[in-house]
């Protein structure tokens, strides 16, 4: 859908190509392999000044939309899934509720070095028992004079280990439910009481840090707080709002990485005396994952400009989340059976594309509670 893009749009998603293809796709397997975040790499984005795209001017950002956001995002997932990863981690949730959420002054401290770049930040939702149902926590928050004291242990949080700021979700008032939840911002570098105690080894985007927290008796100031007490819960569904649109950008970016690497393989791969892509097997295959791929990338710029135009887009930011993580995964599987043996190997690009793609299904709600989240907006 190039022609509905803006100008400037299309000036941007080109400069975060190119910059893609020469700093990021010659390291994307090794970094994976190495387990390394590329921290270079996110100081080469700062200088591009993408790391606050959707963050206003006034505190630092680019001043874009969502839309911008979500084609910045593809564009990293399509060499480079943990990139795109914490990107979006760093972005939707520990920069932008700080802009909708904070005072002027929690802008200035906390949202500015993250908007311009300075470091990454991180967001602490789920618990070792709390999965989809992330409201069922048991981090506290207890406040003592000036201070908050939070103590419990958060789990599967990206970035974490690398991130300057970390907001945590907690339980201020266990006897008020959903409105007992409150938002806290923790400095990792001053604020005792906070330990990173896992970094996971997993299945894919091993370049993009996945962490447990513990947090004992962790004294913050009392203007650490993020809104009023009891707005957690609130925020968090808001920010998800946003955040699903940016994994379904970044599941596109997946699928249009895998689908490149079949559709280049197709065409040079001979057997039989001509290439691969000339068989009806083959060649409908590729063409499927070019059709979905285009299906899940309108759907998913359909959200980010509703989202820009202020609507409700709780149904629209699930549907593309839903839609563009299962296309992810398909697109990605159809690739390596295109390679065949070769897409089984660490040598070309599909099988990490499928790696990536699966926690797509998992992670900011599971296909499984987007569905859920659906059938309400419909009534059911």
């Amino acid at each position: 859908m190039d022609f509905t893009l803006p100008e400037e749009h299309r000036m941007m998603r080109e400069s975060v190509r190119d910059f893609c293809e020469a700093e990021i796709a010659p390291i994307a397997q090794d970094i994976e392999d190495d387990h390394r975040f590329p921290a270079e790499v996110f100081d080469a984005l700062a200088d591009l000044d993408v790391m606050g795209v959707p963050i206003a001017e006034e505190w630092g950002g680019l001043g874009g939309d969502q839309l911008l956001y979500a084609l910045v995002t593809e564009e990293l997932g399509r060499v480079s899934g943990s990139i795109g990863l914490s990107y979006a981690a760093h972005v939707s949730l520990a920069s932008k509720p700080i802009e909708l959420f904070g005072t002027d002054e929690q802008r200035e401290r906390w949202l500015r070095p993250l908007a311009e770049g300075e470091y990454l930040g991180a967001w602490a939702l789920t618990e070792p028992g709390s999965g989809s149902d992330a409201s069922d926590m048991d981090t506290t928050a207890e406040r003592d004079g000036d201070e908050w004291v939070l103590n419990g242990t958060k789990q599967f949080i990206t970035n974490a280990n690398v991130a300057g700021s970390v907001l945590v979700k907690a339980v201020t008032d266990p006897g008020a439910g959903y409105d007992g939840i409150s938002t806290f911002i923790v400095d990792p570098e001053a604020d005792d009481g906070m330990t990173v105690t896992n970094v996971w080894d997993k299945m894919g985007l091993n370049a993009s840090p996945t962490c447990e927290l513990q947090f004992d008796d962790c004294r913050l100031p009392a203007d650490r707080l993020l809104g009023e007490e009891g707005d957690g819960w609130e925020q968090t569904k808001k920010t998800l709002d946003g955040g699903r649109i940016s994994i379904a950008a970044l599941s596109v970016g997946l699928a249009q990485g895998a689908f490149e690497a079949a559709r280049e393989y197709a065409t040079e791969r001979e057997q039989f005396g001509q290439p691969i892509g000339k068989f009806d097997a083959v060649r409908d295959m590729v063409v499927g994952m070019d059709r979905k791929i285009e299906r899940a990338r309108l759907l998913t710029h359909k959200a980010a400009t509703m989202y820009d135009d202020g609507e409700d887009v709780r149904r629209l930011s699930s549907l593309a989340k839903l839609d563009a993580s299962e296309i992810a995964r398909e697109v990605a599987e159809d690739a390596v059976q295109v390679l065949g043996g070769y897409g089984y190997t660490t040598d070309f690009a599909p099988q990490r594309f499928y790696r990536d793609a699966k926690l797509m299904e998992i992670g900011e709600g599971t296909s499984e509670i987007q569905r859920l989240v659906l059938g309400r907006e419909l009534g059911l």
